[in-house]
């Protein structure tokens, strides 16, 4: 395969992304640390917290600023990784990573307030984000995207938001908040699960490759103008993706869907996990209290 060095180091890196992520963390661990007696009598958060933001924002780099978001544009399969890391991990992170006395804080805005209860109802969250991913992944909206700038940036900031309502209800930690409990947090995990299958069953059963993006030499270029620079990509001989694929277009997009079907299936079944050890830890609390009750009752 040819090296990605020819596209340069703003293509590979990102520079300005990832100043605008540092000064996002600058700002995080400002108002969490130094700043937080202004806005809250509320102690620091904890190290777990801090690190689930950390994690959160690397990762956020990893996938828009690193070279997997220009190899995302080569090759489906790392397009596919990046959004299932992007929307299936990073939302997670960033909400248990901000202490809830910041979102209270943002809750106090009324219109953010409302916005935010309307799109974290489990039925429309769930129902949001599915539909969102499937059709921006039908072959011919995926195409006019990912050769528009503008579209590209609001689509793929649109579906993020959907996946953040989407994870709200099974990972925050404000007691007015907590829409699901127990079985209904399973069952809110397997719909996730079935509704995103057509779209992964779709791509890997297709017979041929579907989207122009990936096969069609002139709407590959005009992909490629999304993260490299108009002036380097002219200074390039550029036949087609297939120059850095080392395998059928076809087998690259079988495997973004495999990776996107296994990736989900570990989050899913990671989170489902977590919510089991949650449910059998407040039924030994629950056994406990009701054993020192009934000593106690047998005492007196």
């Amino acid at each position: 395969m040819i090296s990605l060095s020819m596209f340069g180091f703003v293509a590979l890196w990102s520079p300005f992304f990832l100043i605008s992520l540092l000064l996002i963390t600058w700002l995080y661990f400002m108002i969490v640390g130094p700043w937080r007696t202004r806005f809250t009598n509320e102690g620091p958060p904890t190290n777990k917290q801090k690190a689930y933001f950390v994690v959160g924002i690397v990762l956020l780099y990893i996938c828009k600023g690193s070279p997997l978001d220009l190899l995302g544009h080569l090759m489906f399969s790392a397009h596919m990784t990046q959004m299932a890391v992007l929307n299936l991990i990073i939302p997670q992170l960033l909400i248990l990573g901000i202490p809830n006395w910041m979102f209270e804080r943002m809750f106090r805005i009324k219109a953010v307030k409302r916005t935010v209860a309307f799109f974290t109802k489990p039925l429309i969250s769930l129902i949001l984000f599915n539909a969102l991913f499937s059709f921006y992944h039908v072959p011919f909206i995926f195409d006019i995207v990912k050769t528009n700038i503008f579209l590209h940036a609001a689509v793929t900031t649109v579906i993020f938001f959907a996946a953040l309502m989407m994870w709200w209800p099974l990972v925050n930690k404000l007691s007015d908040w907590q829409t699901l409990t127990g079985i209904k947090k399973v069952v809110y995990i397997f719909a996730n699960g079935i509704l995103i299958t057509p779209a992964c069953a779709l791509i890997i059963f297709a017979d041929k490759p579907l989207y122009a993006t990936y096969y069609d030499p002139q709407t590959w270029l005009n992909a490629l103008h999304l993260c490299v620079p108009a002036g380097t990509l002219a200074s390039l001989e550029l036949t087609g993706p297939q120059m850095f694929l080392s395998m059928p277009l076809i087998h690259d997009q079988q495997l973004g869907g495999v990776l996107m079907k296994i990736i989900q299936e570990i989050v899913y079944g990671t989170m489902l996990f977590f919510i089991f050890m949650e449910w059998y830890q407040k039924e030994r609390e629950k056994e406990q209290l009701e054993t020192a009750v009934s000593s106690h009752l047998s005492e007196s």
